[in-house]
């Protein structure tokens, strides 16, 4: 993501750490950090739910019932009310300042969202739709990634219908976020909820066999739903569509074998359930803007 050109120039640099330029539209307020020095233990707390999004550089994040973490450009963490964030910049200079997004939703614009989509969308199986009420990392996908650099132009532009826009907007990114959580909960717990829940089973299946060829008539047999219901329903709770999210998996699944020296890139991408080395290069680069081998090298470097 980048600055708007009219930013850069307005903003005013008052302190080297943690330099902040707020912008405030009705229910929402966006943040623009910038460190221009190395720091550590520098502390930060916001009184209602907050997503933070890095933009360049690198923090080191220390939260509460959290391992610390790298936070790196690409990547986003919601943050519940008054959660106290620790954050270390080991890299921030002048010519490379560290720079970070934060945005800052009303609770009660928060709870009026997520009822819309309740009573719109209700998920299957009795469940509903929840905002975190936890510490959430997570990358960026590309929608994500291009509402929050428009959401930037907006807050930043002088134009007298600028709400409404932005209104528009934060609606989508609060559904796409509880989507990409749902995703990823669904992902870390899918055996203990397959029993009780349909597209739960499916991502417990598709997890057991990544390294097979999965058929989509499959799951849909699984989830006791037509092709076309499948499809609906699964890209309605995941936000991705059932073969996306398979090579999602196994993109995810990859990086972690890529990791490990006794793998070779034929190895890994075997493994992981792709039958196209071509295939398999083309997906991961999109994934991580780097191909299997400098990914492999990376990993090595830092080890």
């Amino acid at each position: 993501m980048e600055l708007t050109e009219s930013f850069l120039k307005s903003r005013r640099i008052e302190t080297l750490v943690e330099n902040r330029s707020t912008f405030t539209l009705n229910h929402t307020e966006l943040s623009i950090f910038e460190t221009h020095q190395q720091a550590e233990d520098v502390y930060l707390k916001f009184s209602d739910p907050v997503l933070a999004s890095m933009l360049t550089g690198k923090k080191v994040m220390h939260l509460n019932q959290h391992m610390d973490f790298d936070f790196l450009p690409g990547e986003s963490v919601i943050l519940p009310s008054d959660e106290v964030m620790c954050i270390d910049f080991p890299v921030a200079t002048i010519k490379n300042p560290t720079k970070c997004l934060a945005m800052v939703f009303e609770q009660d614009r928060l709870d009026k969202i997520i009822h819309s989509l309740n009573e719109l969308k209700p998920k299957i199986d009795n469940q509903e739709w929840k905002f975190t009420n936890s510490n959430f990392h997570f990358t960026n996908d590309v929608a994500i990634h291009h509402i929050l650099q428009r959401l930037i132009f907006i807050f930043t532009e002088q134009h007298p219908s600028k709400d409404i826009f932005a209104d528009l907007m934060i609606q989508e990114l609060i559904i796409r976020i509880v989507q990409t959580e749902t995703r990823t909960f669904y992902s870390k717990n899918a055996h203990k909820l397959a029993s009780n829940n349909r597209i739960a089973h499916v991502v417990n299946y598709i997890r057991e066999n990544i390294r097979e060829q999965i058929q989509v008539e499959q799951l849909c047999k699984i989830a006791c739903m037509s092709e076309s219901n499948f499809y609906r329903v699964f890209k309605e709770e995941l936000g991705i569509s059932p073969i996306e999210f398979i090579i999602e998996e196994r993109i995810k699944l990859a990086s972690s074998l890529l990791k490990n020296p006794e793998f070779r890139i034929k190895d890994v991408y075997f493994e992981s359930g792709f039958n196209s080395l071509s295939y398999f290069n083309r997906m991961f680069k999109k994934k991580y803007k780097v191909s299997p081998s400098e990914y492999k090298h990376q990993a090595a470097t830092i080890d």
